[in-house]
């Protein structure tokens, strides 16, 4: 991403550099490691002011997403156990969530190593947070999946499955996606390990859990 947008730069056309800069600019920055070396790129080599406007936009709110950082919430996701669940109500343990659908292959494949961090963990200073985000027409499919699958954790429903306030704070755009919060409600990972890796028993272990 960072070789495309400083390739990019180099244009000497000014309206072909400034187009195509930006064209691939807001998805390089949310997909890298390093968005603010991205930015960076970006602002010292378009001269297009409209389009450096909307790519400090994402910038500002990439960084509100940092390490450290209040997360994003949610408020009164419907909880597959009865009732309704706010982020907030989770405060005082870390929040390991996990965003899934019940069509991602991707998140299903995960599902046998969750249940094992999940059992793992039992009983320690963390909650294990499932937000499915499938539509409306697929509601049925999550109820049953959380059945067929023995589900744990906390099994919730987005309110608007990918156009949910709390998906896009997060500029989640594919899944699965798996995010680290600690138990004052700030952000200790926005792209956490997946259950899979060791990286996340590391994690869980540096953090005392």
């Amino acid at each position: 991403m960072f070789a495309k947008a400083k390739v990019h730069s180099t244009i000497p056309n000014e309206i072909i550099k400034n187009e195509l800069i930006f064209s691939g600019a807001e998805y390089g920055m949310v997909k890298t490691e390093n968005f603010e070396e991205y930015y960076q790129i970006f602002m010292n080599a378009s001269t297009n002011e409209e389009n450096k406007a909307k790519i400090m936009e994402v910038y500002m709110k990439l960084l509100g997403i940092n390490k450290g950082q209040s997360s994003p919430t949610f408020i009164n996701y419907e909880n597959n156990a009865g009732g309704t669940v706010s982020l907030d109500d989770l405060k005082g343990k870390y929040t390991y969530i996990d965003v899934w659908a019940t069509w991602c292959a991707p998140c299903l494949a995960q599902v046998p190593y969750l249940k094992k961090i999940e059992e793992a963990y039992r009983g320690k200073n963390i909650h294990f947070l499932s937000i499915s985000i499938n539509a409306p027409k697929d509601y049925d499919n999550w109820k049953q999946m959380i059945i067929d699958k023995e589900l744990g954790g906390i099994q919730v429903i987005a309110d608007k499955a990918t156009e949910s306030q709390f998906i896009k704070d997060y500029f989640i755009s594919s899944i699965s996606r798996f995010i680290l919060i600690d138990p004052k409600g700030r952000i200790v990972s926005n792209k956490a390990p997946r259950p899979s890796s060791p990286e996340l028993i590391d994690l869980f272990s540096e953090l005392n859990i």
